[in-house]
């Protein structure tokens, strides 16, 4: 009888807008300095990656909630909605407006991260990190060069702790990422009122 009421509660509170985080994540520890910031987000992207790619679905967006900044999970939970009107929409017709990984430069994401010398003041940082990307080898094939490059994550010191706030996609490549994060999901947003 508890779960159900917690289920119904959860799904309440998502429906009208606001965000509720359980329990065991809403007691995740708070980033002492924006580089263990983001090293912890990493962490989670690690865990979700085999999820696929595009807007992360509800448990996926409460995995990530206590590594994001508030904005950032408004703007994730926007942008899934967004995505969901336009879906119910078309039936279905057309694929989701992003795809691929949206937490890095490259379509496929990143297997490994090493984080940079963060940069900022007592309420925003930046800190680089160079990603790269290992295609799983075949048998009996040579082994594909893996990709490597560079994003930007920018935080913001919340009450919490440091928290991701965005992306910068800095890579460059011809079919990936480009912007920001942030801008990718307002123009999901925007295109799906």
């Amino acid at each position: 009888m508890m779960k159900h009421l917690l289920l119904a509660v959860l799904l309440l509170a998502s429906s009208v807008g606001f965000f509720v985080v359980a329990p065991a994540l809403a007691d995740a520890p708070a980033a002492g300095d924006p580089a263990s910031a983001v090293n912890a987000f990493y962490a989670v992207y690690d865990g979700q990656r085999a999820q696929g790619g595009g807007i992360p679905d509800a448990t996926g967006r409460l995995r990530y909630a206590p590594v994001l900044s508030p904005r950032l999970n408004k703007q994730l939970m926007d942008a899934a909605a967004a995505q969901a009107r336009l879906t119910a929409k078309v039936k279905n017709a057309v694929p989701p407006m992003l795809e691929g990984d949206i937490f890095s430069s490259l379509f496929e994401g990143a297997s490994a991260w090493k984080v940079g010398t963060c940069q900022g003041d007592a309420k925003t940082a930046r800190c680089p990190v160079a990603l790269s990307y290992v295609v799983a080898p075949t048998p009996g094939k040579k082994p594909e060069k893996p990709a490597n490059w560079n994003d930007t994550v920018l935080l913001v010191n919340t009450i919490q702790g440091w928290k991701v706030d965005d992306v910068i996609y800095d890579a460059g490549f011809a079919f990936g990422n480009t912007g920001r994060l942030s801008g990718m999901l307002a123009m999901v947003m925007a295109s799906n009122p």
